[in-house]
């Protein structure tokens, strides 16, 4: 599949592709982070998320398997060449380098067959941060803003947030390789950030257009 662009707005960058024919076009260290939460190979599927009540219905995400193919070597290796920092999420399922830095999300599942917290490997030089946000099942953190979920994995959009305030800067560029339903970039959106998305699945890069139009729309609105 060749890479294209599907979205330009102003402030984002939408390629479809596979990562690692687009990220070697990027020049050495032009992104200042990378937030970017890649599978990691754990090998779920629709059935094993219907059956641990995680995914409601399981024609939401397609008929098809997904994360069976972790992030690769080669994958990290173009990530870091194009970026100053990364952030990755599920860094404790690969090997990676040491770091002092680990952002840890607390998702207050309560008493549940789910992970207490997901783990961030970051390339910063600073204590571990927790960051609890709850987001289990039909209940979550912020329920006046309650976000419908597109994705197997996503990520709530003020998790990313808080991440982009504590480790960007307004000036800085955003890159997320594994883009999924766009977390990255709506967080991103909303902070003035100017952030680059790449997505291999058609039906996601369609979900991450609708979600910006609507921020640009909502935007628009308020000029």
């Amino acid at each position: 599949m060749k890479a294209e662009l599907l979205c330009e707005h102003p402030r984002i960058e939408l390629y479809q592709g596979d990562c690692l024919e687009i990220l070697p076009s990027f020049p050495d260290k032009s992104f200042d982070l990378v937030l970017t939460d890649p599978p990691y190979g754990i090998g779920e599927t629709n059935e094993r998320n219907l059956s641990r009540g995680k995914c409601t219905n399981p024609k939401d995400y397609g008929n098809y398997q997904w994360d069976f193919s972790p992030m690769s070597r080669v994958q990290f290796e173009e990530i870091v060449a194009c970026s100053k920092n990364q952030i990755i999420f599920g860094g404790n399922f690969f090997d990676l380098p040491p770091s002092s830095c680990w952002i840890v999300w607390d998702k207050e599942n309560g008493a549940s067959d789910f992970a207490d917290c997901e783990l961030a490997w970051t390339s910063f030089e600073s204590a571990v941060r927790i960051f609890r946000f709850r987001w289990q099942g039909m209940l979550q953190g912020d329920m006046k803003n309650k976000e419908i979920r597109k994705h197997p994995t996503q990520k709530p959009t003020p998790l990313f947030k808080w991440i982009l305030k504590n480790y960007s800067k307004a000036v800085d560029l955003i890159l997320d390789p594994f883009a999924g339903s766009g977390t990255t970039g709506v967080a991103a959106y909303k902070l003035n950030r100017n952030c680059t998305m790449i997505e291999l699945e058609p039906k996601y890069c369609d979900i991450i257009r609708k979600r910006i139009d609507v921020l640009a729309r909502q935007e628009r609105l308020f000029d």
